[in-house]
This record gives structure tokens, C-alpha cells and sequence, in this order.
């Protein structure tokens, strides 16, 4: 597919989405989150695609919103006729991956700059590393703007006085990527001249166990995070019976007693 403001390739049963408006500090603009959309849909869509992999060229990851793109009333401008469409009823996502709906793990690589409606891929991503020239923060507050979603998110992923900081201080205030997998918000640091190379890796890595159980474990912590222990548990166990029922699920086993590499099939 041909996008004007990223890229998307696959590869080795991995969609890699490249950020790729560097001029702009991966700003997003209308035209870049329709591409993000799009290319969501086709590495979702693509029985060939098992893990997606999201990183950006430049010296910012992504620096939010466009503010050149936002309309002087701050509404948000859609194609459809006003409310005709669920997104609209919805808090904008902007570059957000459709993390509550997608089945395929999500692997984030953050190499630069990160910050606003940027952030918002490390708090959806599933495995999140950084660059050590990685930094983030929210700006919004220092532009007359609320943080809205972006810091509720922060705030579930971050004890919620270090995210009340990052709000508060606005672009005043930048944690560094040390910092960042100290408090958690990334799970790994990387050189930078690496980082891709390490993305890669773990996404080569997710990929070589049972597609449709990774998938099954994916959906069965990301909806249990909103709902109380024992439903969560009862969601996980439904998963595990959807699955075990599938010819991955005996491929298992089997490939274990005979030492082998199992040969998955993903059915």
C-alpha cells in the first residue's frame, strides 16, 4: 500500500507502520490518522500479519496533534454528517491503534520525542521499548489546552501523582527514558542506533508461539483490565476454552514430546 505519511511493509509475519512526517515531528494530521486507519485495518485484516509493529523516522516519534490542523473553536471536524458515527460519540483516537477491538499484539518502539496524543501509543501498545535519547512528556496545559484522554491514560499506567506531574508541568518537565522503564512506562531501554533492530527482535520473538493463544492472552488481560477479578478470571477461562480447541492447541503438545519446533498453523 502507498501512504504520503507513513510507511507500511510486512515482513516475517510482522506489519511494521512507520511514522514518517519528520518534518513535522510526526505531527498528526487528518490525513495521517486516515493512513494510521487504514493500515490498522489491512495488518488486523492480513491472515499473513500476526504482530504489528509501530515506530517513526525522525527525531520525534510523535509529537500529537497537528496544532496547525486544529479548528480555532477546537471541535473536531468529521467527514460524516455531526454524530452519525459511533467514533464520534467517542473520545477522539486520534493515532490510536483500535487496541480494544484488534486481536494481534501491538509492539511500540519510541525513538525520540514523545509526547501528547503520542503518548497514547505507549499507554495502548501491549510491549513498549524506548531509545536512550527517548523523551516524554504533555504538553497541553502550556498550550491553554485540557489533557484529557491522554493523561487518564497515563494516570492507569503511572502512579497517579507522577502522572498528575507530567500534566501539571506540561512541556516545562521531560522524563527521560531511564525514568520512563524505572516508573514503568516502558518496559525496555535501547541504544538508539538498536532500537529497530530490537523491536524487531521481540516482535520475531512474540511470533514464535501459537498465534491464536497469544491473541487469546492479549484479549483476555486487556478486557480484564476493566472489569472486577473474578469476572476477569471467568474472561480469561473463556479464552482458554475458545482456543484449546484448535489445531495449534494440540500442535503444542505434540511438538514438546517429539522435541521439535511446533509448526503453527494458526487454526
Amino acid at each position: 500500500m502507498d501512504f504520503d505519511f507513513i510507511t507500511y511493509e510486512v515482513a516475517d509475519r510482522t506489519a511494521t507502520i512507520t511514522l514518517d512526517r519528520p518534518e513535522a515531528l510526526n505531527a498528526l494530521s487528518p490525513e495521517m490518522i486516515r493512513e494510521l486507519r487504514t493500515a490498522y485495518d489491512a495488518a488486523e485484516a492480513d491472515d499473513d500479519v500476526w504482530t504489528l509493529l509501530v515506530t517513526a523516522n525522525g527525531r520525534a516519534f510523535c509529537t500529537g496533534a497537528d496544532v496547525g490542523e486544529i479548528p480555532e473553536d477546537g471541535r473536531v471536524v468529521y467527514e460524516e454528517p455531526y454524530l452519525s458515527t459511533f467514533p464520534q460519540w467517542e473520545a477522539p483516537q486520534e493515532g490510536t491503534p483500535p487496541f480494544r477491538t484488534m486481536t494481534k499484539p501491538i509492539v511500540v518502539a519510541v525513538q525520540g520525542i514523545c509526547c501528547g496524543a503520542g503518548l497514547d501509543w505507549v499507554t495502548t501498545g501491549d510491549i513498549v521499548i524506548c531509545s536512550d535519547q527517548a523523551t516524554f512528556f504533555d504538553p497541553h496545559v502550556s498550550i491553554g489546552l485540557v489533557s484529557a484522554r491522554e493523561v487518564v491514560r497515563l494516570a492507569r499506567a503511572l502512579p497517579t501523582h507522577i502522572a498528575m506531574r507530567m500534566a501539571l508541568m506540561g512541556k516545562h518537565e521531560r522524563m527521560p527514558a531511564q525514568r520512563a522503564y524505572e516508573l514503568g512506562l516502558v518496559s525496555e531501554v535501547v541504544e538508539h542506533d538498536r532500537l529497530l533492530e530490537r523491536a524487531r527482535e521481540i516482535a520475531a520473538t512474540v511470533n514464535r508461539n501459537a498465534p491464536l493463544a497469544v491473541r487469546g492472552t492479549r484479549l483476555a488481560i486487556r478486557r480484564g483490565l476493566d472489569l472486577p477479578m473474578y469476572e476477569a478470571e471467568v474472561l480469561a477461562e473463556a479464552m482458554r476454552e475458545r482456543v484449546v480447541r484448535t489445531d495449534d492447541a494440540k500442535e503444542g503438545p505434540t511438538a514438546f514430546m517429539e522435541k521439535r519446533e511446533p509448526r503453527w498453523t494458526c487454526r
